[in-house]
């Protein structure tokens, strides 16, 4: 998708927006695909990363699963056409609700605590389940991405695969699937192998699996200065050690992966329109626009990093902005310091690789509505989502059916 292209939809859709290219996806499901060689391979879409159900069909479409953390997320998986059965609910302190929702709709629950597994017994007794191991390594682009290792809420420790095995037991049920997720945004290889032997070795003493599911993470290179994750090096070596462990085993398992942000991140860009411009006296420049983190939390919330392009001034003087957003925080920035075409007011900026965990994770606060969604498709351009309004946010309100005296 070129620039002209997204200066015609901030013209024709306004700003704020996000646009995801639909080629991009299937790009990167491509590439996945091709380097993960194993026959066995299933991908989960972690749906948290992206909801949009344009993309979630698409992905879908393209034989991938669901990687789901709440019953909703489950439900949303089945309304854009995954099956019950390629679904799989990862509860992270699920409730007995969670729980019994999720069973009902018919997806395999994957658990990662001991007293949640125990519950699960009591109530399906002789079911399928998935455990959640944490190998106690860590890896990914910030410490709030970091999901294994010690000071990690997630997962059962790999050390009391005997305490899982009891309640198994104790309950008859089926172990099919073991599971771990080290963190998000990692763009090393050594980090996901080294967890990748972890794992084997819990496998090694589990007699019946159907699969071993390895998580995602996969990252992609937010920085100008960052190489891109070498998915065929990762692909080939972990389908080779896999292939390797299922021959001693002398069982064909199913290697299970859960992509979402390298599928979709490198899709997303978020339009914005510039507002204001004011220097300080200490020379510093600060560009304001009609968005902010209520919109896109990464920067404040991770310290995140994306690129920003003047689509309206793409050869212009480099000069150094503060990019800030039109929300009553501190914190409200985009970017400090950063070095952009010259930008003036009423200039349209994209904010890339804002596919994950952009929209995802934007909210009304301070009233202001959540930006419209754009898709594009080669020449189709469409809305998938109307910008919200006021209207539509107290519409979700309930008055009182009677009055209550003091």
């Amino acid at each position: 998708m070129n620039n002209r292209t997204l200066l015609q939809i901030a013209k024709e859709h306004m700003t704020p927006a996000y646009v995801y290219d639909l080629e991009k996806v299937r790009e990167q499901i491509t590439k996945l695909k091709n380097a993960f060689t194993y026959s066995r391979t299933r991908f989960l879409y972690a749906i948290k990363a992206n909801f949009n159900p344009y993309l979630v069909k698409e992905i879908v479409k393209n034989g991938f699963g669901i990687d789901a953390v709440s019953p909703e997320e489950v439900e949303c998986g089945i309304l854009c056409g995954a099956e019950c059965s390629s679904i799989m609910f990862t509860g992270n302190n699920m409730s007995n609700e969670d729980m019994k929702e999720v069973h009902r709709y018919g997806a395999l629950l994957n658990i990662d605590s001991l007293s949640r597994l125990e519950k699960f017994g009591t109530f399906y007794p002789g079911s399928d389940v998935c455990i959640r191991f944490n190998p106690d390594i860590g890896a990914g682009n910030h410490k709030h991405n970091i999901t294994g290792g010690e000071e990690s809420k997630f997962g059962i420790s790999h050390s009391q695969l005997q305490d899982v095995l009891d309640i198994i037991n104790k309950y008859n049920l089926r172990l099919v699937g073991i599971h771990h997720h080290i963190g998000s945004g990692w763009l090393d290889v050594e980090s996901p192998l080294n967890a990748l032997e972890i794992i084997l070795e819990v496998a090694s003493i589990i007699p019946k699996l159907d699969f071993i599911d390895l998580g995602g993470g996969f990252g992609i290179p937010y920085k100008p200065d960052k190489e891109e994750l070498d998915v065929n090096a990762l692909g080939n070596q972990i389908s080779e050690k896999f292939l390797g462990f299922c021959k001693n085993k002398d069982k064909e398992l199913e290697l299970r992966l859960e992509p979402g942000r390298y599928i979709v991140a490198q899709a997303g860009h978020l339009l914005v329109k510039v507002t204001t411009i004011k220097e300080n006296p200490q020379g510093r420049i600060f560009v304001g626009v009609d968005s902010g983190m209520n919109h896109m939390i990464r920067v404040p919330l991770y310290d995140a990093y994306h690129r920003i392009i003047n689509l309206s001034n793409q050869n212009g003087e480099q000069i150094a902005y503060d990019i800030c957003g039109n929300v009553c925080e501190s914190s409200d920035f985009f970017a400090k310091s950063r070095i952009i075409s010259e930008i003036r007011e009423g200039d349209i900026l994209s904010i890339e690789d804002t596919g994950a965990y952009g929209f995802a994770m934007s909210s009304d606060y301070q009233l202001r509505s959540r930006p419209a969604e754009v898709i594009v498709d080669g020449n189709e351009i469409f809305l998938s989502r109307k910008r919200e309004t006021l209207k539509h946010l107290l519409s979700k309100y309930e008055r009182p059916t009677q009055s209550h005296q003091s």
